[in-house]
């Protein structure tokens, strides 16, 4: 009786884990701790640069001195705002208090989720294509699916870093205090730190960020901006930074956007949706081998997901440096083990135990989440508030690991159209899926792919977790066959390949200078 009681509550806890892993709802709100970081990094601004030539491309010209009228007038003006500060502002500050990249972070995320909607099918059965110039249509756009919010992730990581470190080179320059630390009068309402005030590192924030965003968001512009006019005005308001530090800060991160948006434009997304002719062609190249091609499962059959993303742009590869990293071919599809493989499939998805459902649930990050490179951007999250980074050396982390999973999604796609293998449930109807299917080819698995990149990223720089990192990472890709939707071979093929990026950033960040 009372086994069978614990086994009861066994169930209801792994059923109520499995509900709440499904749900990927980001609260932009959520409670962070006010930043206190232990270093400044005050040789930020000489580590390496991904989009920018150096740190001063983007000029900022010399502010007022610090014993200037000009500036004992900016600093008065910001004891005047703050003897006027509303309960909301006040909020407002506090809400930005626990550092920018983690918030804008959250904002990333939390667009994902809500922009990740496949379109529905007209009457006819056709499937209406989202479009960049009318975002507000059905379908709206971005459909935010994996391929798509690994890129957008990268983009906004990367801006941010760069804008950031080109920030760092001027503060140091520079060398301006911030209000507070010139006038005992201006109230401290942020942890106060020895980091030069101009140009303030909030508006290089909100100004880098909000543009990129606009781009891969646009029907969200309102929103956007009215986050970066908050952080804007937080700086303000919490004694660190004075009118002229925000529009220098300001206008240096909307200056480096262009930069970074004008790679975004040539860096092929915009073909990576294919054409008819194009996925034929696959299909009938993999039946030319021999092969079983896939085929679409939904009803009515829906085109592939983006099925030429693997000729898009990488962040650290040459195209043929990233195919060198594929994991080689994936079982014939009339070869012994693509039989054992399926049979594992069916075996395990009729004999599914409590635990492994679960865990199927846990890393599903279907349509509606943040996607799997939104997970492991969460799980960064957690780790870089409680090592209480910097704001340029969080940035780093979430550049890196996200041109680690950009890399991975690029390389993934690459792979699966090249061999266009079939699901499980495509060979064998009788298997019952428990997740969504996937609505491209199955081998490499790109959930495998995008965590062994991201572990192996994240494991460089937190090593004290490098071990669980490396298990949730061999969890994430054994759930895809527990949901029966890849084959042991995929999950494999797809840790290798994401391993081998992984390493590759890894390498790149031990000589950058970051340390």
């Amino acid at each position: 009786m009372r086994a069978a009681s614990e086994r009861a509550r066994r169930w209801v806890g792994l059923a109520a884990l499995a509900l709440l892993s499904c749900d990927r709802h980001v609260e932009p709100t959520e409670v962070l701790p006010p930043l206190q970081a232990p270093s400044v990094d005050a040789a930020a601004g000489a580590w390496r640069m991904f989009v920018l030539d150096a740190p001063d491309q983007v000029a900022v010209a010399a502010p007022a001195a610090a014993t200037s009228d000009a500036f004992r007038a900016e600093v008065a003006a910001v004891k005047a705002a703050q003897a006027a500060m509303t309960d909301a502002q006040r909020a407002n500050v506090a809400h930005w208090s626990g550092g920018g990249v983690l918030r804008w972070n959250q904002v990333m995320r939390e667009l994902v989720a809500r922009y990740n909607l496949p379109p529905v099918p007209r009457p006819d059965g056709s499937y209406p294509v989202p479009d960049a110039e009318n975002p507000f249509a059905d379908p709206q756009f971005p459909f935010a699916n994996p391929p798509y919010a690994a890129r957008a992730y990268a983009y906004v990581s990367v801006a941010q870093y760069e804008a950031l470190k080109a920030a760092w080179h001027w503060k140091f320059r520079y060398g301006r205090p911030s209000p507070a630390k010139v006038d005992a009068g201006v109230t401290t309402l942020v942890p106060p730190g020895d980091l030069p005030a101009y140009p303030s590192e909030d508006a290089v924030l909100a100004g880098v960020t909000a543009e990129v965003l606009k781009l891969l968001f646009p029907g969200s512009v309102e929103e956007i901006t009215r986050h970066a006019a908050t952080q804007r005005e937080a700086a303000l308001l919490s004694g660190r930074a004075t009118a002229s530090d925000v529009t220098a800060g300001l206008a240096l991160g909307r200056s480096v956007a262009a930069l970074v948006i004008a790679r975004a434009r040539a860096d092929g997304m915009g073909t990576a949706g294919g054409t008819p002719a194009l996925w034929q062609g696959m299909a009938s190249a993999a039946v030319a081998r021999g092969e079983v091609a896939w085929v679409s499962q939904e009803s009515p059959a829906r085109p592939p997901m983006l099925p030429n993303f693997g000729n898009t742009r990488a962040w650290t590869f040459t195209a043929a440096e990233l195919a060198a990293t594929s994991p080689g071919p994936p079982p014939s599809t009339s070869s012994e083990r693509m039989r054992e493989d399926l049979a594992e499939v069916k075996r395990v998805a009729a004999h599914l135990t409590r635990e492994q459902q679960a865990i199927a649930m846990k890393w599903n990050d279907g349509a509606g989440t943040y996607t799997p490179p939104g997970h492991w951007n969460d799980i960064a999250a957690e780790h870089v508030r409680d090592a209480r980074l910097s704001e340029v050396r969080a940035a780093r982390v979430f550049a890196l690991l996200n041109m680690a999973m950009h890399d991975a999604a690029v390389g993934c796609w690459s792979v699966k159209f090249q061999y266009y293998n079939p699901r499980p449930s495509q060979l064998d109807p009788t298997i019952k899926t428990m997740i969504g299917l996937p609505n491209f080819p199955a081998y490499p698995s790109g959930h495998s792919t995008f965590s062994a990149a991201a572990a192996a990223v994240l494991g460089h720089f937190f090593p004290a977790s490098a071990t669980e990192l490396a298990a949730m990472a061999d969890e994430a890709g054994i759930s895809r066959l527990y949901g029966a939707i890849h084959y042991r071979s995929d999950v494999e093929g797809g840790k290798l390949h994401g391993r081998r990026i992984g390493d590759h950033v890894v390498t790149l960040a031990r000589a950058d200078g970051g340390g």
